[in-house]
């Protein structure tokens, strides 16, 4: 059954990368097309509100199937990314260098930032992998705060038997028992007011997984939410 899944795999990822390399040519040509009837038509054409308008779509959808072929080309490069050599890690190292990384990003929003895991033990996991969990789950709070309120993030941990689990909370935007069901999917977007990809959190349940453990998700709108990662012994 193993060998099944793991043949499956190969399939889809061959079958994802060959896709997205075909179809990159097409979307080229059609955006430099788009190009050159935009650069020769009458100005007086350009110039009309409801042919400007097209253009700008057709530009638009154009832009969204080029980034779209590249979120699928990031996808066939997942399951090279899950095998990371794993190390022994203090959690409280690498979540301040993520820090550090988001700091501009922290700055602007005028986002407040507590960390509590200095007393967790440290762990043998893959550096690259860890950092990436946390970026994305704290970027995500960055990028879904609220409006009218200061957002506050806390990351912490705890010792549950041999497990240490991960906490990330915020007090952001929050989203409903429905929408939980499909947060991990790939693509999936929730509030389509700020740029993403729908891929960050499918790849972190993906490396979570993939290294024996689990997460979860606590949301309730207009409250925030909570992302509990549990790392196995």
């Amino acid at each position: 059954a193993n060998q099944q899944l793991t043949r499956t795999n190969v399939d889809l990822d061959n079958f994802i990368y060959t896709a997205s390399h075909d179809l990159k040519a097409p979307i080229t040509n059609i955006e430099g097309l788009l190009y050159l009837l935009k650069k020769n038509l009458p100005a007086a054409i350009r110039a009309d509100q409801l042919v400007a308008s097209i253009l700008d779509r057709m530009h638009g959808s154009v832009e969204r199937f080029t980034r779209t072929i590249a979120h699928l080309t990031d996808v066939t490069k997942l399951q090279t990314e899950f095998a990371q050599p794993a190390v022994m890690l203090r959690l409280a190292d690498v979540v301040e260098d993520v820090r550090q990384d988001l700091l501009p990003l922290l700055t602007e929003a005028s986002a407040q930032l507590e960390v509590a895991v200095d007393d967790c033990q440290p762990r043998v996991f893959s550096d690259k992998n860890l950092r990436s969990i946390l970026y994305n789950l704290l970027s995500n709070a960055l990028k879904y705060r609220h409006s009218v309120r200061t957002l506050r993030i806390r990351v912490a941990c705890a010792t549950e038997g041999n497990s240490l689990v991960l906490s990330v909370q915020d007090n952001g935007l929050g989203v409903s028992e429905l929408q939980q069901k499909h947060l991990f999917q790939l693509f999936h977007r929730l509030h389509t007011h700020v740029e993403g990809s729908g891929l960050g959190l499918y790849m972190v349940k993906k490396i979570v997984e993939n290294a024996g453990g689990t997460i979860a998700v606590h949301s309730q709108v207009d409250v925030g939410t909570t992302f509990l990662v549990r790392f196995p012994a």
